[in-house]
């Protein structure tokens, strides 16, 4: 960044050892500025003067509030319909709250799926009044599953939403063959990343559930990932095929991948988007690695969707943007019957707000019947 007016450092002496606070006081994302209150203390811990800092981002920097996306996400799904969603095993008080709270948002009805005694032990806990919301008693968890699973079949609800239970307790239910949730589709997830310092929505696939998918696989996720898009306004999404490099190399089937997954696209079997690869991860998310490189591709820089070569690669590549890169998460599976909000016990409230919003607006777009009433 490059400076333009320095807090004070008069009353400093060569050898001090100086701790600085700086707070984001004001952005101008047009001008590229950001001022900052700037506070500083010397070894002793003493104040000494301070002021302000005014600087301006290098031209790849985006100046955006962490969760904005997801924000603009929920005020996107306040015009849809509730969705009627199974809960599944919310017996404690973070998956039965943020059920709870999606309900209050207008998101979700919520029905509430699993041992009646540890739900109302939990919203005990959680002090939520269980009276609007119906509770559907079952022995345990895998029961649990069975029957959320058994009322989409149904269509007494339009999505299922995972509580306190482990993922491939739920997902063995809903690929169970004969009483499932399949479709001719393979069923995938995608995670939706609002990562602040990227300038648009990023959603990344399959992180959570095909560990090693073929190239059969890879085009149903990559088509669910599409269809998404299409469902939250983006017309015509840019899709990355993620690999190590951007040039075809045997010995990395990814690279092999990835140029079968764009002749996929070229021939339509793989719809609604523009698609490229291989490509590294620099190159489909920064138009400078692109320019610097030489890399020409209508999809470099500005990649709308990430398809990484497995579910290893994908899940750290999500936390990784998590965890340094400041990002929120949200995490939804697609390809069954009804959209699955996978929800995990360190999300916060806000990415399990956002999960539901997607499911809300899938819904919405798929003309579900399993929906009352409107926000």
């Amino acid at each position: 960044m490059e400076p333009i007016r320095n807090c004070s450092f008069d009353k400093l002496k060569i050898g001090d050892s100086v701790t600085v606070t700086l707070t984001v006081a004001r952005l101008d994302p047009d001008q590229r500025r950001v001022t900052l209150d700037c506070t500083m203390t010397n070894q002793d811990g003493q104040l000494v003067p301070s002021g302000t800092e005014e600087v301006i981002a290098p031209p790849e920097a985006h100046l955006r509030e962490p969760g904005s996306r997801h924000r603009d996400l929920l005020a996107a799904a306040q015009g849809a319909p509730r969705v009627r969603t199974a809960v599944v095993h919310p017996v404690d008080a973070v998956s039965l709250l943020g059920a709870v709270e999606a309900a209050r948002a207008g998101l979700i009805e919520p029905v509430l799926v699993g041992p009646e005694a540890k739900i109302r032990q939990a919203a005990a806990q959680a002090q939520v009044d269980l009276a609007p919301y119906r509770l559907v008693p079952t022995a345990h968890s895998h029961a649990a599953a069975d029957a959320a699973v058994a009322l989409a079949r149904a269509g007494e609800v339009a999505a299922l939403m995972k509580g306190a239970l482990h993922t491939d307790e739920l997902m063995h239910a809903v690929v169970a063959r004969d009483t499932g949730l399949r479709t001719g589709r393979r069923i995938s997830h995608v995670f939706a990343m609002d990562v602040p310092t990227y300038p648009r929505p990023l959603f990344i696939t399959d992180a959570a559930i095909n560990v090693y998918p073929t190239l059969e696989d890879k085009r149903d996720i990559v088509q669910n990932a599409i269809d998404l898009a299409h469902a939250l306004g983006i017309a015509a999404p840019r899709v990355a095929i993620l690999s190590a490099l951007e040039t075809i190399y045997p010995k990395i089937p990814s690279t092999l991948e990835a140029a079968a997954l764009c002749k996929m696209a070229e021939r339509g079997q793989i719809t609604g988007a523009i698609v490229d690869g291989p490509m590294a991860f620099d190159l489909a998310v920064s138009e400078n690695a692109a320019r610097t490189k030489g890399f020409v591709s209508p999809v470099a820089g500005q990649a709308d969707i990430l398809v990484v070569p497995d579910l290893e690669a994908g899940n750290m590549l999500a936390k990784q943007l998590e965890y340094l890169g400041q990002a929120q998460v949200a995490g939804i599976v697609l390809g069954a019957r009804v959209p699955i909000m996978l929800t995990s016990r360190a999300d916060g409230p806000l990415a399990r707000l956002a999960s539901c919003a997607l499911a809300a607006l899938l819904v919405q777009k798929n003309g579900a019947p399993a929906v009352i009433g409107t926000p």
